[in-house]
């Protein structure tokens, strides 16, 4: 029996999924939610409460005791964690965890005390902070400054120095305090940080989701030594070498095989991060497939034949678990931004899929809304600004049927236009998300981006892409033949393109370009 177990730390729960290869199915999935489960962490949506709200840190113990609950979950199912002949996993990308004394250190974990307790002594830092944080503002310019500036910044990590990026977390620690700097031996990401914990040993970062930090030049897969001085004096020794996501970092740690029944020397996987995952889980590791999640911010990824970079400086360049490189942009606005419609003007989802489907026309007579509810990350807004464009009726907030369309019609223009600079072909597109099963929305996507729509049927594509990497790293099963077993899409579901389409949506296009340059100059 051949089974991979995948984990996904995320931002509000740990999930665990176990593919079983004999049957070709996800034979376990079960998560932890952590604002349920661990109510004493005060952390109802993952992250702590702070008073400053650019603040958003979590307590790494919390991570570590939904570890031991979610093991203890599946024993309680039923599942035979002996069974499993591979880990690796995924953790939200950016969150960094310092520790005064290394992983190396443990030697072993003892049975006899709850994990939380033993690692505790290991942290020089109380909390971490996510990729939700946005507090560091002052050090991303520094760190710019010091290299030459944004471009520079960019040339070399794939991406502009970034306030929810790792190093520039990093560098407002140094600066914040210095005394905790100073006994910080080892820093690691969630990912690594996870995997880790299962191996009672320090596994290092992967090129997935180290190039995440502002600190990996992309060129070499290793850390840049500029931008390592230009963050923090140290930093260097602090890090382990970046590994390739398929290095094996260690086996099963004996407390695991002893208190859930794992069979010794397990091989664990470098963990990535979410994104570099679900591309894996998403069954989209080849150039030529997009991936488009709606939740609530919106993403595009893609695998890029060679590495490219945004010259607006919105995009991001991570590492593809499958080698190479994937290209990501994210959008805050998403579902926020649609759900905020849909309650300004009393529609439920089945009247908003009406109002795109039945009651407007592409390009929605020229009716424009720029949806910024909240701030934005792609184009960079650092305030709210929401503006209607069009008839009277339509500015003055009277027309719910055409504020449907213009959401969703300016989202997908959105996404066309910020992911051009991938260089790719996006035919097909996938599409996951809450919002994925509104088919107003597939409708203005496909005639958008000019291409199939393609819904997927992965749940916890993250989760799963960490099975799918413990599967072919141990197991040497092809991408291709995972991605057709586990990722196939609903191909039955798909929405084509109108071809009538395209002209409207190309004037659109440039519309909003136009309107979004007066407002970011």
């Amino acid at each position: 029996m051949a089974r991979f177990l995948g984990l996904d730390a995320s931002t509000q729960s740990l999930s665990g999924l176990i593919i079983d290869m004999d049957t070709g199915t996800v034979c376990a999935n079960h998560s932890v939610v952590f604002g349920e489960r661990l109510p004493r962490f005060h952390s109802p949506k993952g992250c702590l409460v702070h008073e400053d709200p650019r603040v958003k840190h979590s307590d790494p113990l919390m991570w570590v005791e939904a570890l031991e609950l979610l093991l203890g979950d599946l024993v309680k199912a039923g599942v035979d964690l002996g069974s499993v002949r591979g880990v690796s996993g995924a953790g939200q990308q950016h969150g960094s965890v310092y520790l005064a004394r290394s992983f190396d250190t443990v030697g072993a974990w003892s049975t006899d005390r709850p994990l939380r307790d033993q690692v505790q002594p290991l942290l020089s830092r109380r909390t971490s902070p996510i990729w939700m944080d946005s507090a560091s503002s002052a050090e991303c310019a520094e760190i710019a400054r010091a290299v030459g500036g944004d471009e520079r910044v960019v040339a070399i990590t794939g991406s502009r120095a970034i306030e929810r990026f790792t190093g520039p977390q990093i560098r407002k620690f140094y600066k914040d305090s210095p005394a905790d700097w100073a006994r910080t031996c080892e820093i690691h990401l969630v990912s690594s940080f996870m995997a880790s914990l299962l191996v009672a040993a320090t596994a290092p970062v992967d090129l997935g989701d180290g190039a995440g930090m502002n600190l990996l030049d992309l060129g070499t897969g290793t850390w840049s030594r500029d931008l390592l001085d230009a963050t923090a004096p140290g930093l260097g020794q602090k890090l382990r070498a970046p590994v390739p996501s398929t290095t094996r970092v260690g086996v099963i740690a004996d407390y695991f095989v002893k208190k859930y029944g794992f069979t010794p020397h397990t091989p664990v996987i470098a963990f990535t991060g979410d994104n570099p995952s679900s591309l894996v889980g998403m069954g989209a590791t080849r150039p030529g497939i997009a991936v488009i999640s709606l939740g609530t911010s919106d993403t595009v990824f893609a695998a890029m034949a060679a590495p490219r970079t945004d010259p607006r400086g919105y995009g991001h360049v991570f590492g593809n678990p499958a080698g190479g490189f994937m290209a990501l942009a994210c959008f805050a606005n998403g579902s926020l931004a649609r759900e905020e419609i849909a309650h300004r003007f009393g529609l439920d989802w089945n009247a908003f899929a009406d109002a795109i489907l039945t009651r407007t026309r592409p390009g929605n007579a020229g009716n424009l809304l720029l949806p910024y509810f909240v701030p934005e990350i792609t184009p960079r807004l650092p305030a709210p600004v929401v503006r209607w464009f069009g008839s009277a009726t339509f500015v003055d907030g009277h027309d719910p049927f055409a504020a449907a369309r213009a959401v969703v019609e300016t989202q997908a223009l959105s996404l066309r236009l910020h992911s051009r600079w991938i260089g790719e072909d996006m035919d097909p597109i996938l599409v996951t998300g809450g919002a994925s099963k509104n088919p107003g929305i597939l409708r203005i996507l496909a005639d958008v981006f000019q291409a199939r729509i393609v819904p997927l049927q992965v749940s916890n594509s993250s989760a799963l892409g960490g099975a799918l990497r413990a599967a072919q790293a141990v197991g040497g099963t092809a991408w291709e033949e995972l991605a057709r077993r586990f990722s196939a899409p609903a191909d039955h579901l798909a929405e084509k393109p109108d071809p009538a389409t395209r002209a409207v949506y190309e004037q659109a296009g440039r519309e909003l370009e136009r309107r979004l340059n007066e407002i970011l100059v």
